[in-house]
C-alpha cells in the first residue's frame, strides 16, 4: 500500500504542481507583452489561459499533500523533522500562491496592471517556485532515507 500511495503522491506532484510552476513563471512576461500591445487579442488570450492553468491546477494540487500525509502515515514518519519542514514549506507555498500569485494574476487579466506589477508578480512567483524546489529536495534527500542514497 505504501508504494501505491507514494506513486500517486509523486505522480500528483508532477501532474499538478509542475503545470502551476511553469504557467505561473510564464505569466509575468506574457502580461508584459499584453500590456505593451493592448489590442493584441492573442496576448490577452495567452494571459487568460495561463491564469486558468494556475487556478485549475492549484485546486488539483490539493491531492499532493493529501496523498503525502497518507504515505507518511503508512511509513511511520509523520513526526520526522524533514517531513515537518516539508509540510511547513508546502503550506507557505500554497499561501503564496493563493494570497499573492493568483490575485495578482487576476488583477492583470482584468486589466488593472502595470509593468511594475508584473515585476512584483515575477518576484513572488520566483519565491513560490523556490519553495517547491526546497520541498522537492527534502523529499529526495530526506534524512534516514531507506534508499541508501
Amino acid at each position: 500500500m505504501t508504494k501505491f500511495l507514494l506513486a500517486v503522491h509523486v505522480l500528483a506532484a508532477i501532474v499538478a504542481i509542475g503545470p502551476v510552476t511553469v504557467a505561473a513563471s510564464m505569466f509575468p512576461p506574457a502580461a508584459r507583452r499584453a500590456l505593451a500591445a493592448p489590442d493584441d487579442t492573442r496576448a490577452t488570450e495567452t494571459l487568460q489561459l495561463l491564469h486558468r492553468i494556475c487556478r485549475v491546477y492549484a485546486v488539483i494540487g490539493v491531492v499532493v499533500p493529501a496523498f503525502g500525509f497518507a504515505t507518511a502515515s503508512t511509513m511511520g514518519v509523520l513526526g520526522s523533522a524533514w517531513l515537518i519542514a516539508s509540510i511547513a514549506l508546502t503550506a507557505l507555498a500554497a499561501l503564496v500562491l493563493a494570497a499573492l500569485v493568483l490575485p495578482a494574476q487576476t488583477a492583470l487579466v482584468e486589466g488593472g496592471g502595470t509593468r511594475e506589477k508584473t515585476v512584483r508578480l515575477a518576484m513572488v512567483t520566483g519565491v513560490f517556485n523556490l519553495l517547491w524546489a526546497a520541498v522537492t529536495i527534502l523529499m529526495i534527500v530526506r534524512p534516514g532515507s531507506t534508499t541508501g542514497a
